[in-house]
């Protein structure tokens, strides 16, 4: 079931930060931080669980498995990558409604050919923006509950040009999505056309930290007409580097002394998030009754 507080932070006109989602820590340390809206990245979890490429590897069983989780960990609203939908209409019927039955919140849907690649890379190739329409038509009519969003998002914009993203920004608007995600804008300026070409609707900006995209700050989205900005990139990029500047130490010292204090959550931060003193009090209750006694 999605959860109705983000469609009426929408609705509301709220500017949502919604930073990726990855793994199961990301998903548990995200939680805990107040957002109104976490980005179940594609990018981020095909690298995490397989440790390759977001190029049209992962199938839907491996996405709606791990998204599924992630809604599972989380109480706060999910909007999920689901690539192309994994196949044709009826693959985009059957992913909208997996997506939604795992408790995920609002669902974003390309018009990459297959297989897709990760927005910011080169290589892109994007269907008729007819054939997306029809997604985005499967897509609004397969949902069961109306809290569930369609995040319709064109991959235009680097191969064929603004003004045909733009028009396609238009074309998934009328066809029933509830945000609209125009991809890779390569400025501010080009940012700004999109806000003023597509006023009144929700409109995602997609912030990677060395992407295409100038990264703008929360306000200035706002002010250009932007309602969302995505940061699907930041907790895996920070991980990243913190697992090289740790291992690299262990590997050149010998051990972890004389790591930086800031470098370790702690281990009892970490017992602590992953609900280790919940198991311990259910063994001293079950598994260890004499020693309760």
């Amino acid at each position: 079931m999605a959860r109705a507080s983000l469609k009426a932070a929408f609705d509301a006109k709220k500017f949502i930060v919604a930073p990726g989602i990855f793994d199961g820590i990301s998903t548990l340390v995200a939680d805990g931080m107040g957002f109104d809206c976490l980005y179940g990245t594609g990018f981020g979890t095909v690298a995490s669980h397989m440790g390759v490429a977001d190029a049209g590897i992962a199938t839907y069983t491996d996405m709606v498995g791990r998204m599924g989780r992630f809604a599972a960990l989380a109480r706060t609203p999910i909007i999920a990558d689901a690539d192309t939908g994994y196949g044709g209409l009826l693959n985009v019927r059957h992913t909208v409604q997996g997506y939604e039955a795992a408790g995920i919140s609002g669902i974003q849907l390309e018009d990459q050919e297959s297989p897709k690649k990760c927005g910011h890379t080169p290589g892109r190739r994007v269907i008729p923006a007819e054939e997306m329409v029809l997604k985005i038509r499967v897509a609004v009519e397969a949902r069961r509950d109306p809290n569930f969003l369609i995040v319709a998002r064109t991959d235009a914009r680097t191969g064929l040009g603004l003004e045909e993203a733009i028009r396609r920004g238009h074309m998934f608007d009328e066809a029933g999505a509830d945000v609209v995600f125009i991809e890779s804008p390569e400025s501010e300026a080009e940012m700004m056309e999109i806000g003023r070409a597509l006023p009144g609707k929700p409109l995602l900006a997609n912030m990677v930290e060395g992407g295409r995209t100038p990264i703008l700050p929360a306000a200035r989205l706002r002010e250009i007409g932007y309602g969302i900005a995505i940061y699907p990139a930041v907790g895996f990029l920070a991980a990243a580097a913190a697992f090289e500047r740790a291992f690299s130490h262990l590997k050149s010292q010998g051990d972890s002394t004389g790591l930086p204090l800031q470098e370790s959550y702690g281990f009892g931060r970490i017992c602590e998030l992953m609900g280790f003193p919940d198991v311990w009090a259910f063994d001293k209750r079950w598994a260890q009754p004499e020693a309760a006694e």
